[in-house]
């Protein structure tokens, strides 16, 4: 099995272009490295210090990289239905109250993005005024990712927009592949 089949969410197919299905991928992998970095850079940080010697540039890295990994996820989990995303009270419901919830719901996750874009812009270039110690890199280098990642949000949100209103919001999705079936007690006195 590919990587690429187990990074990409089959769930709520009927949502998604398959033409989008690379930038999900490319999104999961950079939240892995990004992860890994991140991590890396903590317990190098923790070592550094405690025999004496810090790199007080890791501090920064570390920092980048968590907020990076902060928004790429949010960009991702966005395409999976995974964040933002309030299934608790949709999937309850089904015909026209569940597709006016869905509908209300993405419009809400657009008005993030375009705060995410407008503010995160907006931010980023203020943040050429000031900069970080000790490398003296702008600020602008850690706000860089907000209005990108709320382009990526507002991207797959018009998506799921579009996708929901063309073949509806509810779609029985197929059993995971991962669980047994699931046998009853009737089903188990019928069997010889």
């Amino acid at each position: 099995m590919p990587i690429a089949d187990k990074l990409l969410v089959q769930r709520q197919r009927h949502l998604k272009w398959r033409g989008l299905d690379w930038l999900e991928l490319a999104l999961m992998i950079l939240c892995g490295v990004l992860c890994f970095g991140f991590s890396l850079s903590v317990t190098a940080d923790i070592v550094t210090r405690t025999i004496g010697h810090p790199w007080l540039w890791l501090q920064e890295v570390t920092s980048t990289l968590f907020i990076y990994a902060i928004f790429v996820g949010t960009a991702a989990a966005t395409r999976r239905n995974d964040h933002l995303y309030l299934t608790a009270i949709s999937e309850a419901m089904h015909g026209t109250p569940r597709l006016i919830v869905e509908v209300i719901i993405r419009l809400v996750v657009l008005g993030v993005a375009f705060c995410l874009i407008w503010y995160g812009y907006q931010n980023y270039l203020r943040g050429f005024g000031s900069f970080r110690l000790p490398s003296g890199t702008p600020i602008a280098s850690l706000y860089a990712i907000i209005p990108l990642s709320g382009v990526l949000i507002g991207l797959f949100t018009i998506e799921q927009l579009v996708n929901g209103l063309r073949n509806g919001f509810d779609h029985p999705e197929p059993p995971d592949e991962d669980t047994a079936p699931v046998v009853t007690d009737a089903q188990m006195r019928a069997q010889p």
